[in-house]
């Protein structure tokens, strides 16, 4: 083989190994823009169980507030009546000594 023929020869072995690296490359490539798009897609919906969970915690939020503010009605109307108990009694107690 002449030295033109042997360098012809690398060449193209050269140029097949490139081939190959570049197919290798191109199928990397297409995989991880594959990946991103999945990840992207995942962030999306992540995104959406977050503005989700917040959206459930300002409920849940405003409904504990409505929960005591209620109770704290019952409890208030309890006292209320408990005082106006205790008023009559002494009404009576006092209606009682006067009369004696």
């Amino acid at each position: 083989m002449s030295s033109n023929e042997q360098l012809i020869a690398v060449f193209q072995t050269r140029v097949r190994d490139l081939l190959e690296r570049f197919r290798q490359l191109k199928q990397e490539n297409a995989d991880l823009l594959k990946t991103v798009e999945k990840n992207e897609q995942d962030i999306n919906d992540l995104r959406a169980q977050l503005a989700q969970a917040n959206n459930d915690y300002t409920s849940l939020k405003l409904a504990k507030m409505i929960e005591i503010t209620d109770g704290d009605i019952e409890s208030a109307r309890n006292r209320i009546s408990k005082l106006v108990r205790d008023i009559n009694k002494c009404i009576v107690i006092l209606s009682d000594e006067q009369e004696q």
